[in-house]
């Protein structure tokens, strides 16, 4: 998964250095990232500072970060696959069981991409968030970033937070803030559940679908690296602006809230009779 199983970490997923070594750039391709899978679907445009993604019938593609990184800020633009792309996904993610998790799932022409975020901390998963676009990824290309501080995990479509999860140690809710992440893109098939849950078949007469990926941008402590540099308060992110939603955040959040969520794991009883404790906290 491009859990960006994107992680995107960091996406996917992403600062300003203090006077450790931080790192941050907005980068070329081979610069930060390796493919993990396919190379013969990847292809690297515009001197390697944007990629296309490839999925046909033969494969799908991936590829992730070289590094790894502990707390800090990742952002991508992406342009999705355009017109009927049911039965595809992509994911941007960390492999380890901390997680942090962007996928996108594909849709028929005209109707809007979902994105599904998830949250594993210490081993545990199963926090999935379902939103509507409220625009075409297709048509054009949009950030999507994740922030992870001590204070809170954030994931942002174009500055607009769609989640928060607050760390809630205090309450015995766990938080992932031990290991190192990477970062973690694919295009792959997953028509037995990626659209409606499975009843939208990929449509292999419309392949190859094509992704794009440009402006990459990873801004974290490196690991291995300076040893003091995660739980140093003075890296950027964990900045008192960055350690909760300031007021127009907060409207956004809301909104999205209201007119774009189509599933909580935190109100699907039939999975959660009992409430889980970090979407009471």
């Amino acid at each position: 998964m491009a859990t960006l199983s994107s992680a995107f970490l960091f996406i996917f997923s992403c600062f300003l250095a203090c006077s450790i070594s931080v790192s941050g750039r907005t980068a070329t391709f081979l610069e930060d990232f390796r493919i993990t899978w396919s190379d013969s679907h990847i292809k690297q445009i515009d001197g390697g500072r944007a990629i296309q993604l490839i999925l046909d019938q033969n494969s799908g593609c991936g590829f992730a970060s070289k590094r790894r990184y502990l707390f800090g800020r990742v952002s991508m633009k992406i342009k999705l696959i355009p017109g009927d792309s049911a039965g595809t996904m992509n994911s941007d993610t960390d492999t380890v069981r901390d997680e942090l998790d962007f996928e996108f799932l594909g849709n028929r022409t005209g109707q809007p991409y979902t994105v599904q975020t998830n949250i594993y901390a210490h081993g545990k998963g199963d926090r999935e968030q379902r939103v509507n676009l409220w625009f075409d990824p297709a048509a054009d290309f949009h950030t999507y970033t994740i922030m992870w501080n001590h204070h809170h995990i954030v994931f942002y479509v174009d500055e607009v937070p769609i989640r928060v999860y607050k760390n809630n140690e205090a309450k015995n809710i766990p938080y992932p803030k031990f290991q190192p992440m990477g970062v973690y893109s694919t295009l792959w098939e997953a028509d037995d559940w990626a659209t409606r849950g499975g009843l939208e078949k990929i449509d292999w007469s419309k392949a190859p679908f094509l992704a794009y990926y440009k402006d990459f941008d990873i801004e974290g402590c490196p690991v291995p690296g300076p040893a003091n540099c995660a739980g140093n308060p003075r890296n950027w992110w964990e900045g008192t602006a960055y350690q909760a939603l300031n007021a127009m955040e907060a409207r956004r959040y809301r909104w999205v809230r209201m007119n774009h969520m189509i599933y909580d794991y935190c109100t699907d009883k039939s999975r959660y009779p009992v409430t889980p404790p970090e979407c009471m906290a």
